[in-house]
């Protein structure tokens, strides 16, 4: 059974980084009832609308492992906490470092506005052409940390681990991936 949800994690996986969340945005739009959860035949629609090959007897066997209660419904933030490959505490501390970076609201979402004054646009290749304003570089900078479903402008702590979620898993080293963000996000 656990290699039912392992053929789905590396379904979603070879979609790239957006991969998982994106197929937590079809989740979320498939919550008919705003419950948070699905029930089954919510979450086979889900996994069909989002391109997911797994058959309808691996999906009830995926179902069945994370239903853990026995209630019929699972909660979606779990599904997608299971279906992302195992971090280990420093990759996840370093992704929240750099989300916190990022956050200068603190209000747990990171939006335009908290990118101006910690990524500078004016180096972006649009933005040196004339193409894009500096609002259109924000923009496009946020939309890859989205699913191409559901772009708001905002990045939640979620989708920020969603996204690096999918960079870990073709990492090997934990000390090469916290290198990458530190450099990357200069922590």
């Amino acid at each position: 059974m656990a290699d039912a949800l392992e053929e789905l994690r590396q379904q979603c996986l070879s979609r790239g980084a957006a991969g998982i969340k994106g197929l937590g945005r079809t989740f979320r739009i498939m919550d008919d009832d705003g419950s948070k959860s699905l029930d089954l035949q919510e979450f086979q629609k889900g996994l069909e609308t989002y391109g997911m090959c797994v058959g309808n007897e691996k999906a009830k066997q995926i179902f069945t492992i994370l239903d853990k209660d026995g209630s019929g419904t699972i909660d979606f933030n779990e599904f997608l906490e299971k279906l992302r490959p195992p971090m280990s505490s420093a990759r996840m501390q370093v992704i929240k470092q750099a989300f916190q970076k990022l956050d200068r609201t603190g209000d747990g979402v990171v939006t335009m506005e908290d990118l101006q004054g910690v990524y500078n646009s004016k180096h972006h290749p649009k933005y040196k052409s004339g193409q894009w304003t500096e609002e259109q570089v924000f923009l496009s900078f946020l939309e890859s940390f989205e699913s191409p479903y559901e772009k708001d402008g905002k990045v939640t702590l979620e989708e920020f681990v969603n996204y690096y979620s999918g960079v870990s898993a073709s990492i090997d080293s934990d000390d090469y991936f916290v290198t990458m963000m530190q450099n990357a996000w200069k922590l």
